[in-house]
This record gives C-alpha cells, sequence and structure tokens, in this order.
C-alpha cells in the first residue's frame, strides 16, 4: 500500500478560499519513484511496483500495461512481481485503494473543520480534482481508462468509489437545504449531489483524455460557485 496522507494544515476560517483544500491535497504523498534498492526492505517492493505502475500510467499510449513491461521498468523478473501481488489485478487493486484512502481522509478533514454545507461540497470538489492533477496516473484510473482490459470488479470498485463521494456530498447538501428551510431538502440534495459527480466526473476524463494537457482544475472557483451556491 501506498503511503497514506498526512493530516492537512487547512484553514477553515476563509470558506470561500480553497487555499486551504490545496494545502491539504499537497499534505498527500504524490506518486515519486523510489531508487530501486538491490535488497529492498520488507513491503518496499511492493510500494516500488505500485509507484512504478502509476508512473507507467502517465506516458503517452500506456493503453494497456503488461506485467512484462512492468517487471523490465523495474528491473526483476515477472516472478518477482507475483512474490507481491497474486495478479496484475491486485495491482490495481492496491492503487485504487490508495485514491480511496488520500481522497476520503482528506474529506473527513473537511467534514471535521467546515460547518458550512456549501463550503464543505466546494472543498470536496477541490480535492478529488486537485488529487487526480497530482497524480495523473491515479486520474487515468479514477475514470476507468487504465482498467478497461482489466478485471471488471476494478471498474466496479472505482463506481464504489464515486458512489461514496456522492453520498458525501448529499450528507453535507441535505443539511445545507435543511438549514436553508427547504421544503424537500433530500430531494435538493440528492439533485446537487449527482450534478456536482458528475462535473467532477467529466473534469477527471477531459484531464485523462486530453493527455494531462486540460487541467481538472481550470477556472475552478467560479465553476464552483455557480455549481455549489
Amino acid at each position: 500500500m501506498l503511503p497514506h496522507p498526512e493530516p492537512a494544515d487547512a484553514d477553515p476560517a476563509e470558506p470561500l478560499d480553497d487555499h486551504d483544500a490545496a494545502a491539504a491535497v499537497e499534505s498527500a504523498p504524490a506518486v515519486v519513484a523510489v531508487p530501486v534498492r538491490k535488497r529492498p526492505k520488507p513491503g518496499e517492493r511492493r510500494v516500488q511496483i505500485l509507484q512504478t505502475l502509476a508512473n507507467m500510467l502517465e506516458q503517452p499510449g500506456a493503453d494497456r500495461i503488461t506485467t512484462a513491461a512492468l517487471a523490465a521498468r523495474l528491473d526483476v523478473s515477472e516472478a518477482a512481481l507475483y512474490r507481491h501481488f497474486a495478479s496484475k489485478a491486485q495491482m490495481f487493486e492496491g492503487l485504487i485503494e490508495f485514491i480511496e484512502q488520500s481522497v476520503f481522509t482528506l474529506i473527513n478533514q473537511i467534514h471535521e473543520r467546515e460547518t458550512v454545507a456549501r463550503v464543505q461540497a466546494q472543498k470536496m470538489l477541490t480535492v478529488l480534482l486537485q488529487f487526480a492533477e497530482k497524480n495523473p496516473g491515479m486520474a487515468r484510473v479514477m475514470v476507468g481508462d487504465a482498467l478497461v482490459f482489466e478485471n471488471e470488479r476494478l471498474l466496479a470498485r472505482m463506481n464504489q468509489f464515486f458512489d461514496r463521494f456522492e453520498s458525501q456530498l448529499r450528507q453535507s447538501l441535505r443539511g445545507g437545504a435543511d438549514a436553508a428551510g427547504s421544503a424537500t431538502p433530500t430531494v435538493d440534495a440528492n439533485a446537487q449531489a449527482s450534478v456536482l459527480k458528475a462535473f467532477a466526473v467529466g473534469r477527471l476524463q477531459l484531464f485523462a483524455r486530453s493527455g494531462f494537457k486540460r487541467s481538472p482544475t481550470e477556472h475552478l472557483d467560479a465553476a464552483l460557485r455557480m455549481l455549489a451556491s
């Protein structure tokens, strides 16, 4: 498993300023190559494999990464890979687990530090998109492009990730609708959460399919003011 994100240094006193969200994402570890050791410490080789896989996903033309190519990049045998992972699908599950833990740790911090529902939703969208921007290879996993030829359970798990993200949005937005005196707070929150999730997924897809040229955070402040108001 890749390193767990450290607590963020966010400042909730400025609800419309997403610098705290940016700082939170900055505290999440990027996927950076670790020098290969002749005798890796216990668990270190597993991390190297995942980091290398994520880095390979950032390269042009990385439609399908084979275990042979991954082993060659690490300068080990394919058998060495399978000493740490039972299958390539398990390697992708390791990346998905890193995405889940990183993003939802940051979202939990937002819930703890921010009391305004609208601002919670804005910051949740911000940390999701900034995490993907910081980890382009992970963005391809998140939108499913890297999983097309892999085990279908991987796509199902990534779909569950976005369902959970939408649920977190609904939780925040329903509280805001209640506070605003809405006659149908659940309906309002469900509709807005669905729109926000679709916006986030669309931004991630554009980022991944543009070869990482279109930033997912482009004009984000203005967009969030319109969507999460």
